[in-house]
């Protein structure tokens, strides 16, 4: 007979009976955290050293430099703040479309504000177009 015939059904079989020792967890962080430390502080010391030695090293810059100036480019730029141009977009085309004003004074022709535009549409109602027997769309 085998030793697994004579167990007890009451033996613990199938888990560890012991909890994960404490201990080496927190020298594995203590650890990690030195480690991280340490490589943060030779990066810095790296970084501080190559933009030294590149500052040593650069030749002057060109005397001339300084005279001419700063020169915009070449049409189309770039926006340089985009959320506040379209703000400012916004608020025209908010003015334009809230307010009074002239297309054409000879002919007569008049902007008005949007709500009383549909104000006056609603009183009125759509202009009636003469009928001529065809559908909208068809060319005479």
């Amino acid at each position: 007979m085998s030793m697994d015939e004579h167990r007890h059904p009451t033996d613990s079989v199938g888990h560890e009976e012991r909890d994960v020792t404490f201990r080496p967890v927190v020298w594995a962080g203590i650890g990690m955290a030195v480690v991280t430390a340490l490589v943060f502080v030779l990066m810095r010391w790296t970084y501080v050293s190559y933009f030294a030695r590149e500052a040593a090293e650069s030749p002057a810059a060109n005397p001339l430099s300084s005279s001419y100036g700063r020169h915009l480019p070449p049409e189309p730029r770039l926006q340089t703040h985009p959320v506040q141009d379209l703000a400012a977009l916004h608020t025209a085309e908010d003015a334009v479309l809230n307010s009074y004003g002239w297309i054409d004074r000879q002919a007569g022709i008049v902007r008005i504000p949007i709500a009383r535009a549909m104000e006056l549409l609603a009183q009125r109602g759509l202009p009636a177009q003469a009928e001529t027997g065809e559908r909208p769309g068809e060319q005479p």
